[in-house]
């Protein structure tokens, strides 16, 4: 037994219409279950008990056992003060308000049949699973049930970003600029090296990137130098021996603290090096002055990919890394790459912005990752083997999402395509 379980069978208001009973034998009717609560304090709000005839309006405490109440020192909780009644799967303990009077304890045991536990663990315990619990089950979901779903968990993860976006504002004093700029970093060091770049971008003051800007060799001298693409190399080629004086003048100037590691090249496509990555972004943002309002502003995904096609300066049009020459070709960010940008950085950065201005939020973010093709990654793959191929952006979005929070964690329960499972077996 778990309290998911609990929390599921009471929210759900199973319980409605049973003539039950509480501890003290008083006769108990359940009105309205309440309101889940997300946060610390009671699980459940506004719930509404009619107990030995008197109708009671409060929250509701939901428990394994009665003593779980002392083990989490919620008797000394003022949040609990309100508690009107105790849902537990065992009562083993009587439960005391502050001044002295019990709170009324309902023994959910006696009440859930045993094909309800068989089929929760059916779905959980699943010893033959290889993807997520319900993977027998997933094809048999209604289509528009699944949908509405994917668009939910496609919202949950926008406000799930910009949790993140908050707390980078916080450490920029606001500079929306900087934390694109940041943002941009972790997406042009893709997975191998986007934690280092987004981390050494929150140490850079932005002000530098604005006074160098203008002059592209002295912009790319800058993030160069400071994302640690310079090290100390037997190679006499004029543009790489430029970058190492400029980025020496620089960081005296600036006084910019060395890397701590250099940029990983194992395991990453030669389009998507380090050293490709950085002179792409290096002349974005030196032919896009104000790039944050530039992308704000637009209004619709062609203008936003024009203003993403960017390539990289003519020394790496014949070179991956400094020294060693290759066949010549203009290295543009490709389509896939720019969409990456677009679902991971603008989208959630526009959605968090929209929020902070108190606009509303329109269907034109909704529209643009339906427009935007699927990702390709392990969880897409899991899902398209289950018959769930993701047609566009959002619905491998909300794939993401739905495996990280809820498939990988267990919480079927609080997933409404698993609640939907169990719910039509009880």
């Amino acid at each position: 037994m778990k309290e998911d379980l609990l929390q599921f069978i009471w929210g759900q208001n199973k319980l409605h219409g049973r003539q039950l009973t509480s501890t003290a034998k008083e006769a108990l009717f359940v009105k309205a279950p309440g309101t889940p609560n997300p946060y610390a304090g009671p699980d459940f709000f506004n719930a509404q008990v009619e107990i030995g005839g008197q109708l009671w309006a409060g929250n509701i405490e939901i428990h394994l056992r009665s003593s779980d109440w002392y083990a989490h020192n919620h008797e000394k909780d003022p949040h609990y003060d309100n508690v009107i009644l105790h849902v537990v799967w065992e009562d083993d303990v009587s439960v005391f308000r502050k001044d002295g009077s019990p709170i009324p304890t309902l023994e959910l045991k006696q009440h859930v049949p045993e094909s309800t536990l068989t089929k929760y663990q059916q779905l959980l315990q699943n010893p033959r699973t290889t993807f997520i619990n319900c993977e027998k089950n997933f094809s048999q979901i209604d289509a528009f049930l699944v949908n509405q779903w994917f668009h939910r968990l496609y919202v949950e993860r926008l406000e799930k970003k910009s949790l993140v976006i908050q707390d980078h504002l916080k450490r920029t004093n606001k500079d929306w600029e900087a934390v694109l700029f940041a943002m941009l970093l972790k997406n042009f060091g893709s997975t191998i090296n986007g934690e280092f770049f987004m981390s050494r971008a929150m140490q850079l003051d932005f002000s530098i990137i604005r006074k160098t800007r203008n002059d592209l060799n002295m912009l790319e001298s800058l993030l160069f130098g400071y994302f640690g693409l310079l090290p100390d190399l037997d190679c006499t080629d004029s543009y790489y021996l430029m970058l190492k004086k400029e980025y020496k003048y620089l960081s005296q100037k600036f006084d910019l603290s060395t890397a701590m590691e250099v940029p990983k090249f194992y395991g990453l496509r030669p389009s998507g090096f380090p050293t490709i990555r950085m002179s792409q972004l290096a002349n974005l943002y030196h032919k896009q002055d104000g790039l944050f309002a530039a992308l704000m502003e637009l209004k619709d995904l062609d203008a936003l990919d024009a203003l993403l096609d960017q390539s990289t300066t003519n020394y790496w049009q014949n070179h991956y890394t400094f020294g060693k020459t290759s066949r010549r070709s203009v290295k543009k960010v490709s389509k896939a790459f720019k969409d990456l940008l677009i679902i991971n950085t603008l989208i959630p950065l526009r959605f968090c912005y929209n929020n902070h201005l108190g606009r509303p939020q329109s269907d034109q973010l909704i529209d643009w990752i339906e427009e935007l093709e699927a990702e390709r990654n392990s969880i897409v793959n899991g899902f398209k083997n289950l018959g769930a191929t993701a047609k566009n952006a959002l619905e491998s979005q909300s794939q993401v999402q739905l495996y990280n929070n809820y498939c990988s964690k267990n919480k079927c329960l609080q997933c409404t395509l698993g609640a939907h499972l169990l719910n039509r077996n009880i």
